[in-house]
């Protein structure tokens, strides 16, 4: 097996706003299966669709381009646009046809730039709206029912658009008194508490969105030893995959992140990642170690390592192309953003600068 294809397990971020040779070099060496761009990459819309469009460039097969435009605080677009409401703005403001249009300027958005996956819509329950577990203000509901009913409404319109859907973070963040991005929550909920709450609504999904997430919670109900979910084969394999017959892509939520350095080395985590049944390995922050992640790929088992890769090149069969980019149509979306905002907010609201804005936290600081 060509070493270049393992590469396509790995889902890595970029270093900077522009493709410098050593990074171009990396890529094209390694060959990820995706990229993902965050707010370090972002300047002016003419460079953020030059840099995808250099990323395609070296990459022998087309890759997954991928972002987390939510809305609210986690839109990374909102770098060089308006910053579209979040969805406890819209789950607040009760109208389900604001959802759909959310998803929809979402999607034309992103086909202008070249990203064909959204790593949302979150399908956590707020059990709690101002809990310290990253999740403020992007939950779509309190209810098994609420959350159904809106973050379908912005997964259709947003994949009716061309752009791939992941719900996150299964198996249901929301109960986590800690944030990932320092330490690994321990969420102690019975599996009868999840059954009826944070499964239910992963498993209205299953065969709606094109991904899934799966977050660095430890869940002791569910795996007995203390191992993130996105490391557990019990979690990822035995729940998600077989009792819940998805068939989609499944990656791990960013292995940067407090929870999983804290805990793992880099050869372990990626030995964990794809032995649990990930598809892709996330890899946003440390850029040069997808080179050490690759020969961690050459020592794994055949069969995991061709389980993963079929995943990925399935997943990859229908990826859209990007539109054609104009400034215009940059203009026109960034003014439908503006008067969503202001159809969720009011237009006195919607021009005040977010209290949040200066405040940044490790969801959205890179």
């Amino acid at each position: 097996m060509k070493s270049a294809s393992l590469g396509q397990l790995i889902l890595t971020g970029v270093p900077g706003p522009e493709l410098d040779s050593k990074t171009a070099a990396l890529f094209r060496r390694v060959q990820p299966g995706g990229f993902i761009i965050f707010a370090r990459n972002i300047q002016s819309a003419v460079q953020l669709r030059k840099l995808i469009d250099d990323l395609r460039d070296v990459s022998e097969i087309e890759p997954i381009i991928t972002i987390d435009q939510e809305g609210g605080r986690v839109s990374r677009l909102r770098l060089i646009g308006h910053e579209p409401p979040n969805a406890q703005q819209l789950r607040d403001k009760g109208d389900e046809s604001l959802v759909r249009q959310h998803g929809d300027v979402t999607g034309r958005l992103l086909r202008l730039f070249g990203f064909n996956l959204d790593l949302c819509p979150v399908l956590d329950i707020s059990f709690n709206d101002d809990a310290d577990n990253s999740l403020r203000g992007r939950c779509y509901g309190k209810s098994v029912e609420q959350v159904v009913r809106l973050a379908g409404a912005f997964n259709d319109a947003l994949r009716a658009q061309g752009i791939k859907s992941c719900g996150k973070h299964f198996p249901g963040y929301s109960a986590a008194t800690i944030d990932a991005h320092h330490d690994l929550p321990v969420i102690k909920r019975t599996r009868a508490e999840l059954d009826a709450q944070e499964l239910a609504v992963f498993h209205q999904f299953i065969e709606r969105v094109d991904s899934m997430m799966v977050c660095h919670g430890w869940y002791p109900h569910l795996e007995v030893e203390k191992t993130p979910a996105s490391l557990s084969r019990r979690v990822i394999t035995d729940l998600l995959r077989e009792d819940f017959g998805f068939h989609g892509l499944i990656m791990t939520d960013d292995l940067d992140m407090g929870a999983i350095l804290n805990e793992y080395g880099l050869e372990e985590t990626i030995d964990l990642a794809i032995g649990a049944g990930n598809d892709l390995a996330m890899i946003c922050h440390r850029v040069p170690a997808i080179d050490e992640a690759l020969g961690y790929l050459q020592k794994l088992p055949v069969q995991e390592v061709d389980r993963a890769l079929a995943n990925v090149t399935r997943f990859k069969k229908k990826l859209a192309e990007p539109n054609d980019f104009s400034k215009s149509t940059f203009r026109d979306i960034n003014d439908e953003i503006w008067n969503l905002r202001v159809a969720v907010l009011g237009k006195e609201m919607a021009a005040e600068r977010s209290p949040e804005d200066g405040k940044r936290s490790p969801v959205e600081m890179y």
